[in-house]
C-alpha cells in the first residue's frame, strides 16, 4: 500500500514539473536572433562579430535546437529546466553547453561564465 500511494505522490510530482516548465519552453519555440552580445572574459572581436551576425537559433517544439552561437548547432537537443532557470543545448555530439536563461515572450537572455547573449525573436 505504502509503495502505490509513494508511486501515485511520484507521477503527481513528475506532472507538476512537466507543467511548470512547459509554460517557458512554449515560450522558447520559434527563432530569436542574437541582438547583443556582451563579453565577460577576453574574446576575440571577430568572434564576437560573429556571434552578433551569425548568432542565430531555433528551437522546435518536440526539443530539437538549430543554429549558432560560439559553434553551429545541428541536430542539437534542448532542456529547460530549474523552472525555466536554466538552459542545456547539446549539439549533434552531444556536448552540453548550459546557459543560465530567462525567457519572456519578446527576449531570451542567454547567460554563462563567458558571455551574456540577447537574442530577440526574428
Amino acid at each position: 500500500m505504502k509503495k502505490s500511494k509513494l508511486f501515485v505522490l511520484g507521477v503527481v510530482l513528475l506532472a507538476v514539473l512537466m507543467v511548470s516548465c512547459h509554460k517557458d519552453r512554449k515560450k522558447l519555440i520559434d527563432t530569436w536572433k542574437v541582438s547583443e552580445v556582451i563579453v565577460k572574459t577576453q574574446l576575440s572581436d571577430s568572434l564576437k562579430n560573429d556571434i552578433l551576425t551569425r548568432g542565430l537559433l531555433t528551437f522546435t517544439k518536440d526539443g530539437l535546437v538549430e543554429g549558432h552561437l560560439q559553434r553551429d548547432f545541428t541536430d542539437g537537443i534542448y532542456i529547460l529546466t530549474e523552472k525555466g532557470t536554466s538552459l542545456t543545448i547539446k549539439d549533434h555530439t552531444g556536448t552540453p553547453f548550459t546557459y543560465e536563461s530567462t525567457i519572456t515572450d519578446d527576449k531570451i537572455i542567454l547567460e554563462d561564465d563567458d558571455l551574456k547573449l540577447t537574442l530577440l525573436p526574428e
